[in-house]
């Protein structure tokens, strides 16, 4: 047949000692060999190149292996250069140090031991700096990413502003070499968000171990809707932290679906079990008063008590301010209503408001434009009286060229008194809604204030009642101004009020027993006749009564913190001064938390899981950055 002869003529044309080389290799996988070889097994594709080994005598020749055992290359310790594993031979590589170093062909093995050495420490060095820059670079990333939190500011500021900034400064101070490496830092949108977690995540873990640490705790809770119509769940906490009290913000929760008191229950109970935070030790719950906190079997409270037993329920004492100043006389009320409308005229048009704000220029006023008001905010009703009465004559001058049904009410001196009066007296009820807000306020605080306005308003009535007006400034500089009496009418109306404000505090603010007098006068000799206590405690309240070392610290410290002071010595008086002192009486934290919320989740951020953000924005906790850096495998930004 042809095919034997054919594959025999083919034979001549091929080296053999090649052919038993390639065969050889096929089977030789020994890794004691000089030389390792492809096998035929790795599967199609794979060379059957021969892979070279480095031999420790090469250092003669001044190189040095880099890379693993498969894939060794020469590296030269004199210049530093990588050539190729087929490279490895002694020929070749003593060519390449006649050829490129010639003066050094003679020098002892010694010689280029030490250049090996040299080299190592220089590329362990260079490792150890991009190691160290990488590091700074991701505690830097961290750092921005916090400051990007606590201003609430939007993720994409720091790659667009942020960083071309700290660039361009460290260009102009340092050089452009120190301005590149503030390219090494990681700035980006996503990255910023995943930072802000990881520092959010780790200052709730914080938060929320001080708070199983605490001997007790209390809490306040408000729910509110976003710009995303979700029903967003507040809950700060007052907790003891190395014998202080410090508060913070919990957890910012959405509710699924509704928001009744079984919701809100089942929302914060589920956080409490999943963080393993003990009911027991709960000692108040302050909230406003709504029927899903407070209604008397389904209520937040209600719930809440079957699994807290020493809790107690306090409704917030700002909310109980603004729901006791809703009622006047009927012509006081007309009063308010009409400048609203004269307000709302002015503000609600833009035209008129412009013009009103160039008229005040040009009359040389202390304000150039009304407030507007509203009825949900606290101070709204004050400010609004006081500004409208401010610029009553740039109103009425307004008027002249801007005809309006109310304008004749800005030349009736009546009408003008009446409002004069309801812009010093809700001045001054703003006065205690701002002085119950406010970090660390208790019940007493409370307690003092409302007491001292209900004996003002008896003082400014028997005051009215005799001619005297100078308790009410811009009545009486207006009374002044225009040389009037107050006219009798409105002297009646305003005592009627002033009466009424009196009676509707003593219902929301009922007058406080003197049996906890003790907590606050504790070295009062007649202190220790209060009922709430037995003979033991108050021989012991006798003999912190007689401290002087205690009397000192009272002095010094708050009173709640004073009271923890004294836990480990005083453990029963400690306890029970503490179920009065650490409930939360307002929920200020909420409300401003809130505002704070809605300035961070606008309408162009309306996706945007606030959580993380909110709690670096509020907590006073700052962040283990160290233990957050370990955490991450640093690189620089690509």
């Amino acid at each position: 047949s042809q095919e034997p002869q054919h594959s025999i003529s083919m034979d001549k044309w091929l080296k053999k000692e090649s052919v038993k080389t390639l065969e050889s290799a096929s089977v030789s996988s020994s890794p004691h060999c000089g030389k390792s070889k492809s096998n035929d097994h790795d599967g199609p594709g794979k060379s059957l190149t021969k892979k070279r080994k480095y031999d420790d005598d090469y250092i003669k020749y001044g190189f040095t292996c880099i890379g693993d055992q498969e894939h060794a290359k020469p590296l030269c310790v004199i210049c530093g250069d990588v050539l190729a594993n087929s490279s490895l031979k002694p020929s070749l590589l003593r060519r390449h140090l006649e050829t490129r170093h010639a003066a050094q062909l003679d020098k002892p093995v010694d010689f280029f031991k030490r250049k090996l050495a040299e080299k190592k420490s220089d590329i362990t060095s260079f490792i150890s700096k991009a190691s160290t820059d990488n590091e700074n670079a991701l505690k830097a990333s961290y750092r921005v990413s916090y400051r990007v939190a606590k201003a609430s500011e939007a993720h994409t500021i720091a790659e667009s502003l942020i960083g071309p900034c700290i660039k361009d400064v460290v260009h102009c101070m340092l050089g452009e070499k120190a301005a590149k490496r503030i390219d090494m830092v990681p700035l980006s949108n996503n990255t910023l968000s995943r930072r802000i977690n990881d520092m959010s995540n780790n200052v709730e873990t914080t938060i929320v171990h001080r708070v199983k640490n605490s001997p007790y705790y209390a809490i306040q809770l408000d729910e509110s809707t976003d710009v995303a119509n979700l029903a967003i769940l507040l809950l700060f906490v007052r907790y003891v932290n190395e014998g202080m009290v410090e508060e913070d913000l919990l957890f910012c929760r959405p509710l699924e679906e509704r928001t009744t008191g079984e919701d809100i229950f089942n929302l914060t109970n589920a956080y409490f079990q999943e963080k393993e935070i003990d009911w027991s030790r709960c000692l108040g719950i302050c909230t406003d008063g709504a029927t899903s906190m407070t209604g008397k079997y389904t209520g937040f409270v209600a719930r809440t008590k079957k699994v807290a037993s020493k809790v107690s329920w306090t409704h917030c004492s700002i909310h109980r301010q603004a729901l006791a100043t809703k009622r006047m006389p009927e012509e006081l009320k007309e009063v308010l209503d009409n400048a609203v409308k004269m307000v709302n005229f002015i503000k609600s048009r833009p035209t008129n408001s412009r013009i009103f704000h160039v008229l005040c220029e040009e009359m040389g006023s202390i304000h150039d434009c009304l407030l507007t008001h509203t009825e949900v905010r606290w101070l709204s009703r004050g400010k609004i009286l006081v500004r409208l009465f401010e610029l009553r004559i740039e109103i009425l001058v307004f008027f002249n060229s801007h005809p309006f049904h109310l304008a004749s009410c800005m030349e009736n001196h009546v009408w003008l008194q009446r409002l004069a009066y309801l812009a010093d007296i809700f001045s001054r009820i703003n006065d205690l809604n701002l002085s119950l807000q406010g970090l660390n306020i208790t019940v007493f605080n409370v307690q003092e204030r409302v007491e001292s306005l209900i004996k003002k308003l008896q003082f400014w009535e028997s005051c009215l009642e005799n001619n005297q007006t100078e308790c009410f400034s811009n009545l009486h500089d207006f009374l002044a101004e225009h040389k009037l009496q107050l006219d009798q009418c409105t002297k009646t109306n305003i005592i009627a009020h002033l009466k009424g404000l009196c009676t509707t505090f003593r219902e929301y603010f009922p007058a406080m027993s003197g049996d906890n007098d003790w907590i606050r006068n504790t070295f009062d000799d007649t202190t220790f006749s209060t009922q709430i206590l037995n003979t033991k405690e108050k021989e012991k309240l006798i003999e912190i009564s007689c401290d002087y070392e205690l009397k000192r610290s009272f002095r010094n410290l708050s009173l709640i913190n004073f009271w923890l002071s004294l836990r480990n010595e005083y453990p029963f008086l400690a306890e029970k001064a503490a179920a009065v002192l650490l409930p939360f009486s307002t929920t200020y934290l909420c409300e401003k938390a809130f505002s704070s919320y809605a300035h961070l989740k606008t309408k162009y951020r309306n996706r945007l899981d606030a959580e993380p953000d909110l709690r670096l924005y509020l907590s006073p906790v700052v962040p283990d950055f160290q233990e957050l850096c370990r955490a991450k495998q640093a690189h620089p930004s690509h």
